[in-house]
């Protein structure tokens, strides 16, 4: 048998050792013995970074949504597979079995087929966190479409963009999203999008908010009448191993959104065993991850990886402060979660508020506490153990990227002892490496450096939607034979590892992935504005929040401040979407560049975050006098 479920440190050790030292034999092992395959596979693995190309599985057929429900109704048929917690309290939770999602996801799949949606193509999913989002995503998996989700929180402009670089054919939507006490115009949005998007031959819209909407003839469907007449059962598509099972996209440093492909076997296999072992879970929990199916959290530890182990998996539409702060405790004390997945952001924000709104609740079918987007300080992960796991349940602070489909470094709790900051070990198959500036890897504990990860893993992503070649430049061509992530780390004393953030200019806000670039191209739209720049600064809730620096064309130059603060803002939400708002913008007459016309952002993070006792060497600069005009006025 192989070691599907680890329990120990020491058996961590040597299942680890196990996984580098003969990774196609082990990883053979776990798919041959927990998956159903059609077809076996030829060859387990062959990879070239240097071109970047990796095939997990060569040859298998198989259908992932046979291995997350098919296999499972002769024994867990009548069990809970989903169950959704709706925005509102007061309306009830919904159970969905094994066998009604089942066939929910094939009238879904039979809807998709007659409005003409085959093997290979893309459909866009813009829906709030309702069941029919994950019923989407399956159905498309169970046809062999590609299933492209946008979270309901992006503009229509960024959904436009989106839509048109995958060529989607399909969108599916709702009438609107609840969210805590307001209601949001989805479909407005759509609407919007579509004026740009000449591909889109088909809207379905799901029912939710009840709203007076228009409807395109011939384009927008009501979704439930088609459910109630379609078909309840549907054969699932024999698909490759490499077939491609989704895209998502996330936030470049430059130009435009990342399409990053993800496959169906490799990732399958590694979403499955890393829930197992992670969340250390066992047939009769209830597990509960907080994030959106918009982000690749919400796909791989909401919908597949949980359903790929036959586990009970809360989906929750609403947000952790309504009607109160004690939302989240209140679910977790009414359906006995055993398992609770989560963001730092989120744990920062309830830390604010009142114990009244934890203790009031009875938590102790906890287990484990995770916690995933960014790495978790001290002081909220401190919160997080005495007040949420009281203590006795471990933390997993879990590093991961869309790009690696599953969690790459972390403590498997029980077995790994935690550390505060620290994501611990990598997970089993997992090489990293720490890289320093010239390319050279540094070997032994308490150095620091860049993290790279030297051996593909089963979920890797395989490309950048129609654009492979910037796949190669963005992870694969900074350090020979060697996948970049983009963040620094550093390697303890033990061996731990410890993420220190983005050595590019991605901001992480609130658990986001935010390039600078495309907000500093919208903000630069405004006629008013010449040119801006955009760094992160330390905010005690979202982590880092942006700041902005502006300079203004003459034009701009007598307008009102703070219209123009709150008019520069409203471009970025119509543009990008509300997640990238600036939270401070300050007016300057110049920004620090060196002489070949670099931005240079450090000195401005170093102002944004008031740390302007040293600000290096600033030698390099054109215009030094600049630097103290901006640290004068600053916020």
């Amino acid at each position: 048998m192989s070691n599907y479920h680890i329990k120990h440190l020491e058996e961590y050790f040597q299942v680890y050792r196990k996984s580098v030292s003969n990774p196609e034999a082990f990883w053979e092992e776990i798919a041959e013995e927990h998956f159903v395959w059609r077809k076996k596979w030829n060859k387990v693995l062959e990879w070239d970074f240097t071109k970047p190309e990796i095939k997990w599985f060569e040859g298998a057929k198989l259908n992932i949504t046979e291995n997350c429900l098919d296999r499972h109704l002769p024994t867990r048929g009548d069990k809970t597979a989903i169950l959704f917690e709706p925005n509102d309290p007061k309306e009830e939770a919904q159970h969905i079995t094994y066998h009604e999602l089942h066939e929910r996801v094939c009238r879904m799949a039979n809807v998709l087929l007659d409005h003409g949606v085959k093997k290979g193509d893309r459909v866009c999913i813009y829906l709030p966190m309702i069941p029919e989002l994950a019923v989407s995503l399956l159905a498309c998996a169970r046809i062999g479409a590609i299933h492209s989700v946008v979270f309901a929180g992006f503009s229509a402009n960024a959904l436009s963009t989106r839509i048109n670089d995958s060529d989607c054919k399909m969108v599916i939507c709702s009438d609107g999203s609840y969210r805590g006490a307001k209601t949001i115009d989805l479909k407005g949005i759509v609407d919007k999008a579509l004026e740009d998007c000449s591909g889109v031959e088909n809207v379905l819209v799901v029912k939710r908010i009840n709203s007076d909407i228009g409807m395109k003839d011939g384009r927008d469907h009501w979704l439930q009448p088609l459910l109630d007449k379609a078909y309840a059962d549907r054969d699932a598509e024999l698909m490759d191993a490499e077939d491609p099972l989704f895209i998502l996209y996330t936030s470049g440093s430059t130009g435009k959104p990342k399409g990053m492909v993800h496959t169906t076997a490799g990732y399958m296999v590694y979403t499955a065993y890393t829930f197992k072992n992670a969340f250390q879970y066992t047939e009769n929990d209830v597990y509960w991850c907080t994030a959106d199916i918009g982000w690749i959290t919400g796909h791989s530890y909401i919908v597949y990886g949980p359903l790929a182990n036959g586990a009970t998996t809360v989906m929750f539409e609403g947000v952790p402060s309504y009607p109160d702060y004690g939302r989240f405790w209140q679910i977790i004390e009414k359906h006995k979660i055993n398992q609770f997945y989560t963001a730092p952001t989120a744990i920062r924000a309830l830390a604010k508020e009142k114990l009244d709104f934890v203790e009031q609740h009875d938590l102790t079918s906890l287990k484990v506490l995770g916690s995933v987007g960014e790495p978790i300080n001290e002081e909220a992960w401190h919160w997080y153990n005495n007040n949420i796991g009281k203590k006795k349940s471990p933390i997993i602070d879990t590093w991961w990227q869309t790009e690696t489909g599953g969690m790459m470094i972390t403590p498997i709790p029980y077995v790994t002892p935690t550390t505060p900051t620290y994501a611990t070990l990598p997970f089993i198959g997992i090489q990293p490496a720490l890289m320093d500036e010239a390319g050279k890897e540094i070997k032994g504990n308490q150095v620091d450096g860049r993290l790279c990860i030297k051996f593909p893993w089963p979920s890797i992503a395989r490309t950048i939607w129609g654009n492979h070649d910037r796949y190669r430049d963005t992870y694969f061509s900074a350090y020979k034979n060697m996948y970049f992530t983009g963040d620094g780390a550093l390697r303890d004393a033990v061996g731990y590892y410890r993420i220190t953030g983005r050595v590019d200019d991605v901001i992480i806000v609130s658990g986001h992935n935010l390039g600078t670039a495309p907000i500093e191209d919208s903000i630069n739209e405004h006629p008013a504005v010449a040119e801006s720049a955009i760094v992160g600064f330390p905010h005690e809730v979202k982590g880092n929040a942006l700041y902005g620096y502006v300079i203004l064309k003459e034009v701009g130059k007598t307008r009102d401040r703070n219209n123009l603060r709150k008019e520069i803002n409203q471009q970025i939400t119509e543009q990008i979407g509300p997640i990238a708002k600036l939270d401070k913008i300050q007016f300057v007459s110049g920004l620090p560049k060196t002489r070949s016309g670099k931005i240079m952002r450090r000195i401005l993070r170093k102002i944004a975050s008031k740390d302007t006792s040293n600000l290096g060497d600033t030698s390099t600069l054109l215009n030094p006098e600049v630097v103290k005009e901006i640290m004068d006025n600053s916020f």
